[in-house]
């Protein structure tokens, strides 16, 4: 099937250093999902990649907090509890998201943010003069008037057919995300959770085993600055965006095959 011709997703994806980086990833997401220890420990390497997401979501935030101290509960960073929350919810938001996804990312904020924001303002689009947090430091965002008007335009992105992969369509919702900084407080955590929930919907992580927050995380001296680039609009600034998001969708890919492989000699030894 040809592409759309006026497809601006698909302009991306076949910009050659993109095109490189959809097919490695694929083949590695690829290698995972084949694993067989999937066959019946599914479920735990999928609770194990959303732990490991949420940490690594909240850590981008700003938090400090270890692996364990998520596992076992005992953080009370509203960061961190929201990066729980969202890691938690996403399978049942999987479906809505390719059908509405304005419904769903108000949904994520209130799940990312109920410790921090008022209830009036969960899920709602910032104001003009409401504060906006930055951890990635990435500089003043578009005015609020802004927000709404990009909100539909991303939306509409969404919702319009393409042949672009999920690496390069989870990549611009993304980067759109943290360029919008929509709602102020909880932003990136939003970002990485609808980056996740994209590659779940089109089909490259069907079953939420590949912890992509995780590959954000361990990029970290990599993301605000690509991010950055995104945010100049110039082709190179998007393809080197893209290209950074599908090596931190390996990244995660490779955490979960090292729990695969820590699950099947774990399984031998008994």
């Amino acid at each position: 099937m040809n592409a759309v011709p006026t497809d601006p997703l698909m302009r991306i994806a076949e910009i050659p250093e993109v095109a490189r980086a959809v097919d490695e990833t694929r083949s590695l997401v690829d290698m995972l999902i084949g694993q067989r220890v999937l066959r019946r420990r599914g479920s735990d390497v999928s609770m194990e990649a959303a732990l490991r997401g949420a940490r690594a979501s909240a850590v981008l935030e700003g938090a400090d907090v270890s692996l364990e101290q998520v596992r076992f509960g005992e953080s009370d960073d509203p960061r961190v509890r929201g990066s729980v929350r969202v890691s938690g919810e996403l399978g049942l938001l999987v479906e809505t998201w390719s059908k509405a996804p304005r419904q769903v990312l108000a949904r994520l904020h209130v799940l990312a943010a109920s410790d921090v924001v008022a209830p009036e303002a969960l899920g709602r689009p910032r104001r003009d003069g409401d504060d906006v947090t930055d951890p990635l430091e990435l500089g003043s965002p578009p005015p609020a008037s802004e927000v709404i008007a990009r909100l539909e335009a991303l939306t509409s992105l969404l919702t319009a057919r393409t042949e672009a992969p999920a690496v390069v369509v989870g990549a611009i919702v993304h980067g759109e995300l943290l360029a919008l900084r929509p709602f102020g407080w909880g932003d990136g955590i939003v970002a990485r959770a609808a980056e996740r929930l994209t590659l779940m919907a089109r089909g490259l992580d069907p079953n939420s085993l590949v912890p992509t927050q995780l590959g954000h995380e361990q990029r970290r001296e990599h993301y605000a600055a690509a991010l950055r680039g995104y945010m100049t609009g110039t082709p190179e600034g998007v393809a080197g965006w893209v290209v950074h998001c599908a090596q931190a969708v390996m990244e995660g890919a490779r955490d979960s095959l090292a729990t695969c492989e820590a699950i099947r000699r774990a399984t031998t030894r008994r």
